[in-house]
């Protein structure tokens, strides 16, 4: 079945394929419309994300000739903001493979993500301004998070776009492997993730998303449901079982 977006389900995980390639996976309405129903399914039933794109690239950004249509109203709705928000807010890991380019609300997509990989051909960046507009899909408040605020205010106000190298060593990426293996190394995180206790996961993510007022009384709440916990029980005593034997 071919779509905007092309889903493989495992019982862990889920793999998203940005699939408009004859685009370069502009990202447009119907593309927003898959991302919601794929959320959809991942709140009901959590499990790591892996977000990647058909065709050697990510996302080359939004669908232009839709965005050029789009007048006050439609900014007010927040339509691509909204999607990447609900991406950001899954109960488990988004991992981004990046390959090629990642552009615009294709930046903005990945920032979104918890994990960034990427391959050696990758260029991301957010040139909205040179398109007239701005970068409103998250970059603004995503970007100073990951990169910092200095780092930040260059690219968004400059439209400059870093090549892997460059995003590896700015920390926007955490990683650069082959391109044909670049789905196998996003695989062997969600495989690392996967070992680990889900719930853990969960309330790991949600710490590190939580904005620092809420900290560190977050913490202490998020581990006092945990250290009651049957998996936490289990899982100590089969390490204490473990060392004994050694």
């Amino acid at each position: 079945m071919t779509g905007p977006l092309l889903i493989e389900r495992a019982d862990d995980r889920v793999v998203a394929m940005l699939n408009r390639p004859d685009k370069r996976n502009a990202i447009d309405q119907d593309t927003i419309d898959a991302l919601h129903a794929l959320c959809a399914e991942l709140e009901a039933a959590p499990r790591t994300l892996i977000l990647t794109g058909a065709g050697g690239v990510f996302a080359s950004g939004a669908d232009i000739a839709q965005l050029r249509e789009r007048r006050a109203e439609d900014a007010r709705r927040a339509i691509n903001a909204t999607a990447f928000i609900r991406v950001s807010e899954l109960p488990m890991p988004v991992i981004a493979a990046l390959e090629g380019y990642a552009l615009g609300g294709g930046a903005e997509l990945a920032y979104a993500a918890d994990i960034r990989i990427a391959s050696a051909t990758l260029k991301i960046g957010n040139p909205e301004t040179g398109l007239g507009i701005i970068a409103a899909a998250g970059a603004t408040w995503r970007l100073p998070e990951i990169v910092g605020g200095a780092r930040a205010a260059e690219l968004l106000l400059t439209g400059r776009v870093l090549d892997a190298d460059e995003a590896l060593a700015w920390g926007l990426i955490s990683g650069i492997h082959p391109a044909d293996g670049l789905l196998a190394a996003a695989h062997a995180i969600a495989d690392r993730i996967a070992a680990n206790d889900p719930l853990a996961t969960q309330y790991t993510k949600r710490a590190l998303r939580a904005p620092r007022h809420e900290h560190p009384v977050i913490e202490r709440e998020l581990q006092a449901e945990l250290f009651d916990s049957a998996e936490k029980m289990r899982r100590m005593t089969e390490f204490l079982e473990r060392r004994a034997r050694r």
